[in-house]
């Protein structure tokens, strides 16, 4: 599901519905044609991520770069861009570089925006180093593990003039928004009582120690 420029700025877009659209930094300072494509490079490269690098591999932007620690999980990110471009040369070229060190991903000046989708607990670090060097982002939830990395955030972002956007599908997604909407207006009749499910905790990581 594509997300045009429109929709994009009229409201978030689903991150497992469709990838969202995220405007070049170049894009609003003119410095490029609206019609140019946009350079992203993908943080963290594990499960969620390949579902968003499917995504945005079809919207209007060219994937130059990919970084992880895992080098499996890289090297195959790598594989997955370079083998979309060489299917579909209208959407893009293989050349996609991968990176161990999110740092030197991010002194790319030919890279505009980032999806960020590494553990939870390197979002906020990341997203303020994104910001820093001045490009736009799109990063999984939770976006930050506090409120004071929140905090700091939102200060970077407006400092920096950039635009974020962080996924939260049962927010974002019409479905929830039109049961919402019912509710509020009164289309189910009186509420009288709101009951919550959560999932099991998380199952402990069993996997051997390494050095």
């Amino acid at each position: 599901m594509n997300t045009t420029r429109r929709n994009f700025l009229k409201g978030a877009a689903s991150a497992i519905a469709g990838a969202p659209f995220i405007l070049s930094s170049n894009i609003w300072a003119a410095q490029t044609k609206a019609s140019s494509r946009p350079g992203m490079g993908f943080i963290g490269t594990g499960k969620q991520s390949q579902a968003l690098l499917k995504n945005f591999l079809y919207q209007d932007v060219q994937v130059l770069g990919v970084c992880d620690v895992d080098t499996t999980r890289r090297a195959d990110a790598r594989k997955k861009v370079d083998d979309f471009y060489t299917a579909n040369p209208k959407k893009g070229s293989p050349g996609c570089k991968e990176y161990n060190d999110f740092r030197e991903l991010l002194a790319r000046k030919d890279i505009d925006l980032v999806c960020i989708a590494t553990p939870d607990h390197w979002h906020a670090i990341i997203t303020l180093a994104a910001l820093a060097s001045g490009k736009d982002i799109y990063c999984e939830k939770p976006l930050t593990h506090n409120i004071h990395e929140a905090v700091e955030v939102i200060k970077a972002v407006d400092a920096n003039k950039r635009i974020l956007q962080t996924g939260s599908m049962q927010r974002s997604m019409k479905e929830f928004r039109v049961a919402c909407e019912l509710v509020r207006n009164g289309r189910i009749g009186k509420l009288q009582r709101v009951e919550c499910g959560f999932d099991a905790p998380g199952i402990p990581c069993d996997l051997p120690e390494e050095p």
